[in-house]
């Protein structure tokens, strides 16, 4: 990495860092970032904030989650990543073909499965299972409908007030799991920034890899050594937390 590519990379950081607005602002700020570069500008760039990151630069800290999270929400499906996918090929930057890693993830939870599971539990039409989900002021029943296998159910519970970090992370935890609730709690601003949920979604084999390789570069060396080492996690996910471990930290 030179150090032209390095300086950018901390001015990118340092304005995203500053932008008010919320999660929302910066994830379109980085998006932008990305698609006004030439993919492999743009694959570099990714690739110095990750070394930044890790190294203790806190604006690329607080800049990396508006990455790796406008790759999977604003430009998601998008022409760009795919080319960004083939830049990264023909560059041999690896760190950035496993943050873009695709596939079934590493155990799955059939869907039948989970429908009839979800029927055992629940009664209500859909719509009103929703409604409670988003309204009800009983922790229990939000509890129960945490559990629900539909991602639009879990949607609600994620935007009801009285949701809990705790619960949160139960939800981020269960298994088995469809993987689509799972991803629903990385798109959500209020609760993908809590360390302790980023954990527990990491270390869940029925995430899709297309996500968890977006949260690894999030998380602390400690972390990045138990994925490494977990051989129930998907094979991108535990090569990624090495090449992380492995990679010499821009200071």
């Amino acid at each position: 990495m030179s150090e032209a590519e390095r300086s950018e990379a901390r001015a990118v950081a340092q304005r995203l860092c500053v932008l008010g607005g919320g999660d929302e602002i910066r994830r379109r700020a980085a998006a932008r970032a990305m698609v006004e570069r030439p993919p492999g500008e743009a694959s570099a760039l990714l690739k110095e904030l990750m070394l930044l990151a890790r190294g203790g630069f806190g604006p690329a800290q607080v800049a990396l989650p508006a990455f790796t999270r406008a790759l999977e929400i604003e430009l998601a499906n998008e022409p760009y990543v795919e080319e960004l996918r083939r830049v990264a090929g023909l560059d041999c930057t690896a760190e950035i073909e496993l943050l873009l890693a695709t596939g079934a993830s590493a155990q799955e939870y059939d869907r039948d499965a989970a429908a009839r599971a979800d029927a055992k539990l629940f009664t209500l039409p859909l719509g009103h299972l929703k409604t409670r989900a988003r309204l009800t002021k009983n922790p229990d029943e939000l509890a129960r409908l945490a559990i629900a296998s539909d991602a639009t159910v879990v949607r609600e519970v994620l935007r009801n007030p009285r949701l809990t970090e705790e619960l949160v992370v139960r939800i981020a935890s269960r298994r088995p799991a469809r993987s689509e609730p799972l991803v629903e709690i990385w798109r959500s601003s209020r609760w993908s920034v809590r360390p302790a949920v980023l954990r527990a979604l990491a270390f869940n084999p029925y995430l899709p890899p297309e996500v968890g390789a977006k949260v690894v570069p999030l998380l602390a060396k400690v972390e990045l050594q138990e994925i490494a080492s977990d051989a129930g996690l998907h094979v991108s996910i535990r090569t990624l937390a090495r090449r992380l471990l492995e990679a010499k930290t821009s200071d």
